[in-house]
């Protein structure tokens, strides 16, 4: 079904036009939707004509299987978020009523972000978030449209402070799987959930699975079960319909090796045997081949609060050979970054494996990874599959240029109101959205995969630090390489002062910009922001003797400047070594101390003055996609190719979802 099949019986709703373009780069909005704190766009697939029909058909059932997963995401981030996205899918399609009116548009809004944020909590803070019309006036919408029935208990849930407040507690206090709303465990304490997987768990076991992965642990006559997420299970009907999906694609696809890791996965997914899964990533992993390639699975972990049981997200990506080089470079030189990291010698790899690494143009994305994407992705995430097999990064360079895109689209930016100066904005403009791809690829392709644990440290040593820390790892990894002369020598840099400008972007957004986007009087919970105000603020303080960032005030508005860059470099790796020995030797307390003392709790006058200043520019501080559609196109009863379609509508393609891809 196409999207305009799909949002032809709205009633009432603006059905805006598509963009049609034969697959290469065309002239066309980035921005097609804002509100709250939200811009939504489109990113662009260059190349989708280069594919012959076959690799697009793979793609294309690829797909299908990333937006079949989306009801699963849904119900794990809490358990009454797909009983209100379908209450307000019912009032949008079918609400009769007079939509102009300021009530409904503030329940449009609040519509907007539910589907953004995949449920009732914000998508990045994690708090949850409010209807801004009266709950009588919802309750009044959901009369309009039949849904009297059971309806008091979703008006309770939606507007209710005390009902799930946060989806994942960071709190410092309290039993933070209660305090969560994620649904990964039912009637279970955090002592009772780490008491059950430390029995499973044997040091001594070289190879360990993932244990409560793809599961939900429910206390059911005081016992403690796992329920399996899997084909006859929890979410089973979701799962057989991605395995269609995925046993379609298997007639497409490119080589024997992609053909092996579907059979792999859909085997996994009818089995629930994580021995399976580790067999797939292994075989996924050494697939480097083929030009189509794919994400799909119970996979990170961040959403849980003790780093365990992983969120579904699908990925479906063409790779871009011209980038590439530049990776394939990296990968080739894996071993030298490896030897010349400034880490204890026992934290280090003697022998690195496997280590692959693509630039790709983003396709399609699900689940966790819809509409809010990473900009890079290198998996897998079990230790020992790294160490003995290597790990596959990818960067996504259609979503970075999105981002860049819209930028220039917006009349003021944020580089010229957090820069201290003209002469810093033109360094920036010269070579610092470069700086900051050649970061992620080395993040990516390079940071995540460097070191090793000792034997017998548990992967979930850091339990809920695990993710902010590892993130902290990459990033570290990243900012000390960038700066090595080697990067001149490989040709990745244009001249040994090119990565001076991605040092002063990182720490004014880690200690100071990336502040904008926290409400005033929280803290700060999301891993990949605590990771880079650990790091800012940890160089800031350590570095204060020399002087080595300095806090300006100029007209009255701060700003942190980067003095001595050489030193800096410097601080960067003696966190890296530090950050390599905690998650080496699984140092809990250590963790703990670094994250708590640099990565949570804000100033509240640099705070509020972050905010000031951001609001002022009239910016979206988080930004998110619509996928294009790939129809198939039929003559005479036969599909003689795919073509690709740039939608603008982004409540009509959160509608369509609604309809052709629900599954629970």
């Amino acid at each position: 079904m196409s999207l305009s099949a799909g949002t032809a019986t709205i009633k009432s709703w603006p059905k805006k036009p598509e963009s049609k373009t034969s697959g290469n780069i065309i002239a066309m909005n980035t921005v097609i939707d804002e509100f709250a704190d939200i811009k939504v766009m489109r990113f662009e697939v260059p190349g989708w004509n280069d594919l012959s029909l076959k690799q697009k058909e793979y793609a294309y059932h690829l797909s299908e299987a990333a937006k079949l997963g989306r009801d699963i995401t849904w119900d794990q981030y809490c358990k009454w978020n797909l009983r209100i996205r379908h209450a307000v899918e019912a009032i949008l399609e079918n609400y009769k009523g007079e939509r102009d009116c300021q009530e409904f548009l503030d329940f449009t809004t609040y519509a907007k972000r539910l589907f953004f944020s995949n449920g009732i909590h914000h998508h990045y803070g994690e708090e949850k978030f409010f209807p801004a019309c009266p709950k009588e006036y919802f309750s009044g919408l959901l009369e309009a449209v039949g849904l009297n029935e059971g309806s008091k208990d979703i008006l309770e849930a939606i507007y209710s402070p005390d009902i799930c407040p946060v989806r994942r507690s960071s709190a410092s206090e309290g039993d933070i799987v209660k305090l969560s709303s994620v649904n990964f465990y039912e009637g279970v304490s955090r002592e009772e959930a780490e008491g059950f997987y430390s029995k499973l768990e044997d040091p001594a076991i070289e190879r360990p699975v993932s244990h409560g992965l793809n599961s939900k642990l429910v206390k059911e006559g005081g016992k403690l079960i796992e329920k399996v997420w899997k084909s006859g299970g929890i979410y089973g009907e979701a799962i057989d319909r991605i395995c269609a999906s995925l046993s379609k694609a298997l007639a497409a696809a490119e080589n024997e090796t992609q053909k092996k890791a579907v059979r792999q996965l859909i085997d996994y997914y009818k089995s629930g045997d994580l021995k399976t899964w580790d067999r797939f990533n292994i075989t996924w992993a050494g697939e480097t081949d083929g030009t189509v390639d794919f994400i799909n699975g119970f996979i990170e972990d961040y959403d849980d609060p003790l780093g365990r049981k992983a969120t579904w997200e699908g990925y479906v990506h063409i790779k871009d050979y011209e980038a590439s080089r530049r990776t394939d470079i990296l990968c080739s030189n894996a071993q030298w970054f490896e030897d010349h990291s400034p880490v204890d010698p026992r934290f280090k790899k003697q022998v690195v494996k496997g280590v692959s690494a693509k630039v790709v143009s983003a396709l399609t994305l699900g689940g966790a990874c819809y509409p809010t994407t990473p900009i890079g992705i290198n998996l897998p995430n079990a230790d020992w599959i790294r160490q003995e097999h290597g790990s596959k990064s990818v960067t996504i360079a259609n979503i970075t240029r999105a981002y860049d895109k819209a930028s220039l689209e917006a009349p003021r930016s944020a580089l010229q109101e957090f820069a201290y100066d003209q002469a810093e904005i033109e360094a920036y403009k010269k070579y610092g959205p470069y700086d900051d791809e050649i970061h992620t690829d080395l993040h990516e392709c390079l940071g995540h995969g460097s070191g090793q644990l000792l034997p017998g440290v548990s992967p979930t040593a850091l339990g809920e630090y695990q993710s902010t820390l590892e993130e902290a790892r990459a990033d570290l990894f990243a900012l000390y390489f960038i700066a090595d002369p080697k990067m001149v020598e490989l040709g990745i840099l244009p001249d040994e002062e090119a990565w001076k400008p991605g040092y002063s972007s990182y720490i004014r957004g880690g200690i100071f910009v990336q502040l904008s986007r926290i409400e005033l009087g929280r803290k700060v919970t999301e891993a990949h922001m605590q990771n880079r105000k650990l790091i800012a603020e940890w160089c800031y303080e350590k570095g204060s003797g020399q002087n080595i960032i300095e806090k300006k005030v100029k007209d009255g508005k701060t700003y942190f400047v980067v003095n001595d860059f050489t030193a800096l470099r410097d601080l960067f790796g003696d966190l890296l070594a530090e950050v390599q020995r905690i998650k080496s030797e699984g140092d809990y307390e250590a963790g703990k101390a670094l994250v708590e003392s640099y990565g949570v709790n804000i100033d509240p006058q640099l705070h509020e003055e972050a905010k000031e200043r951001y609001d002022a520019l009239g910016l979206k501080p988080y930004g998110g996609f619509v996928n294009p559609e790939i129809k198939p196109v039929i003559k005479d009863g036969i599909i003689i190719d795919y073509e690709l379609t740039y939608t603008d509508d982004y409540i009509g393609q959160q509608l369509h979802y609604g309809k052709k891809y629900k599954t629970l």
